[in-house]
């Protein structure tokens, strides 16, 4: 039964909301989670919530971990994991399966069950599979505990990028050729999964980016200039995802717009533009983490395209429905058109990632959007909505 409309002791005291921020995770993903959850641990107003920190190592335990963020940076560009931030090796976190209850119970072998309190809501910084695709979300959802961004659908489409392009163009955004190749159809004819991608390449040119279809932070992504890098590329991004996708290169600038809920609906950042990295041959991984190749925020637009990427990154939230924050990233062509590559529902989230630069230049400071989105959480219930 719900105790949700019982009357209250009076002499029960008010407490603060508890924020539990879940990161790490199985995919692979999981140090940029890690770094991403100290940022957000190290903002969080901690005179307006408690906060319990959550690590899913990388074999999927829910470990109760220490709350260090200076321990959870990259430091000599090794990544930090759950794995070195759990306070056991073998306990385990539960949610409640229960949707009248929020209690948190923390279990070890041998040992009596330890309640951790109640949990009001989630800050799920996961990114990739099995925390941003809508699994987590809907683990969440069957609990009855809010959390920060958006649903199970949203998440899901959000998450493979061949399904966010048919919903983007369907709701009439444009999105540059691409190509998917799903693992059955690689496993019943590889030969002719392959000509489809060079018959790609005649119709498109070279290069080709490769990717997995589900992974994000520029993981497992590879930039093919001819047919002789091809298989080393597919072999790269089935490491990562069964299922790729092949893009055609677009000539343009590189141009990043964040939305953010507000009371009154989603509105848009001052849009950053990302130059091409002198060290990389693209804005991949280690230019995006390890060297933090530094965008500009506001990019050189004219105010009419900063408005029509602003309107445009609006429309991409909407059109997959998502809730609390995306980052959409958009090329701009050389013709003055703006493509729309994709959307992050959880981006990048460290104080030196894009989206909360582009809200610093917005006005809205790290410790402001962190509060923006665990209110925008609080507001929403579960459940169809």
């Amino acid at each position: 039964m719900s105790t949700e409309n019982l009357p209250q002791s009076p002499e029960q005291p008010s407490r603060k909301p508890r924020v539990a921020v879940v990161f790490g995770g199985r995919s692979s993903e999981h140090g940029i989670s890690v770094v991403t959850a100290g940022a957000v641990l190290k903002a969080i107003d901690r005179t307006k919530y408690d906060v319990l920190p959550i690590g899913i190592t990388q074999d999927g335990r829910w470990a109760l971990t220490a709350d260090e963020p200076e321990r959870m940076a990259i430091i000599d560009r090794r990544q930090p994991s759950v794995d070195l931030l759990a306070e056991s090796g073998e306990g385990g976190v539960i949610l409640p399966v229960d949707p009248a209850s929020r209690e948190v119970v923390y279990s070890e072998p041998g040992s009596v069950p330890k309640a951790l309190g109640e949990v009001d809501v989630v800050f799920p910084v996961l990114h990739g599979p099995y925390g941003e695709d809508g699994t987590l979300q809907g683990l969440l959802e069957l609990s009855g505990v809010p959390y920060v961004g958006s649903g199970v659908l949203a998440s899901a489409v959000g998450q493979d990028k061949e399904y966010m392009k048919r919903v983007f163009t369907s709701f009439g955004l444009k999105v540059g050729p691409y190509l998917v190749i799903r693992p059955r159809e690689w496993q019943r004819d590889e030969p002719a999964a392959r000509k489809k991608i060079v018959d790609f390449a005649g119709e498109h040119g070279w290069p080709l980016f490769v990717k997995p279809a589900r992974a994000g932070s520029s993981i497992g992504i590879t930039k093919v200039d001819d047919l002789s890098g091809l298989d080393e590329a597919i072999a790269e991004a089935q490491r990562h995802d069964p299922k790729i996708l092949v893009e055609a290169a677009l000539r343009g600038r590189e141009i990043e717009c964040g939305v953010l809920e507000f009371e009154d609906g989603p509105r848009a950042s001052a849009p950053a533009e990302i130059p091409s990295p002198q060290a990389h041959a693209y804005y991949d991984f280690e230019a995006k983490y390890i060297d933090s190749t530094p965008g500009i925020v506001p990019a050189p637009l004219t105010p009419q395209e900063t408005a029509e990427v602003q309107r445009l990154a609006v429309e991409a939230f909407e059109a997959v429905s998502c809730e609390g924050l995306v980052r959409a990233d958009f090329f701009l062509t050389e013709d003055g058109e703006f493509v729309i590559n994709e959307i992050n529902t959880m981006p990048g989230f460290t104080p030196i990632s894009m989206y909360p630069q582009m809200w610093q230049a917005s006005g809205v400071s790290y410790p402001e959007l962190v509060d923006r989105l665990v209110q925008a959480a609080l507001r929403r219930s579960t459940g169809l909505r």
